[in-house]
């Protein structure tokens, strides 16, 4: 087989799913988005010195990419590692580096997960590099409502108030439960003030309940996954009540997707 023939397989077996309508598996060989993917510890102070002591194949070669898993087993030279890999340069700052992975260790202990969340982890960087989280807006009330008529039909309505750009916005929105409505209002207040978000969509929603978490009741993780059309990214949010995690997560998504979009933070 001639060199550099498979360096389109990742790509052209995206396409292959987008256009059939399957989802892509991200455990599939080569082509998977996991399939390069390495957690914290030892492993990843080895891949930091030789990639190749882990990978018996360059990902580059099927179009693919590595991935470094960020977890509350992760130390310094995953985290180092993980922040390369989204673009963003810590300099080997060591007190910087010690921060982020303090950061991510006590948010793993209340719930949160950055493995499956690159987004999120990316704006917590951002935050601890430049001592305050990227932001364009930001939710100072929220209302959903659930109401079923007499018909038998269900209703739900969600009012969300946001700052942005020195404006306060009351937005509303109806969905087909009250995550869907609230998602519905805060993006309908901001299109005002942010064009960009129109091509933003949210293509995942995940819920999980974490049982007895620090000695308290059931706590809630949401996971959720937005697209642009040009690529996707995951963001969480955790809290006892399913509604604010779930706020948690799209204020995230909305948020880097602006920033994906080339928009500077207020």
């Amino acid at each position: 087989m001639p060199k550099n023939a498979l360096r389109e397989a990742f790509r052209i077996s995206h396409a292959i799913a987008e256009v059939t309508n399957v989802s892509s598996s991200a455990r599939q060989p080569y082509v998977g988005v996991s399939a390069f993917a390495h957690k914290a510890g030892l492993h990843a102070s080895a891949i930091k010195i030789d990639p190749s002591l882990y990978q018996h194949e360059d990902p580059a070669s099927v179009g693919n990419d590595m991935r470094m898993l960020v977890s509350d087993m992760a130390g310094r030279a995953s985290i180092e590692l993980k922040s390369q890999e989204l673009g963003v340069d810590l300099g080997g700052d060591k007190e910087l580096i010690g921060r982020i992975v303090d950061r991510v260790k006590e948010m793993e202990s209340r719930g949160f997960t950055f493995e499956a969340a690159d987004a999120s982890f990316e704006l917590l960087v951002h935050e601890e590099v430049n001592g305050k989280r990227p932001s364009f807006f930001t939710i100072e009330h929220w209302l959903t409502t659930v109401e079923r008529a007499e018909d038998q039909s269900i209703l739900t309505k969600a009012e969300v108030t946001v700052t942005a750009l020195g404006k306060k916005i009351i937005c509303t929105g109806i969905g087909n439960g009250p995550v869907n409505a609230f998602d519905n209002a805060l993006r309908t207040g901001l299109k005002q003030l942010y064009p960009e978000l129109e091509v933003l969509e949210l293509t995942d929603y995940k819920v999980r309940i974490l049982e007895g978490r620090l000695g308290t009741g059931a706590i809630t993780r949401v996971l959720v996954e937005t697209t642009d059309g040009k690529g996707e990214w995951n963001t969480v949010g955790v809290h006892e009540n399913v509604i604010a995690a779930s706020a948690m997560a799209l204020e995230d998504a909305l948020t880097f997707g602006l920033l994906r979009q080339g928009r500077k933070p207020e």
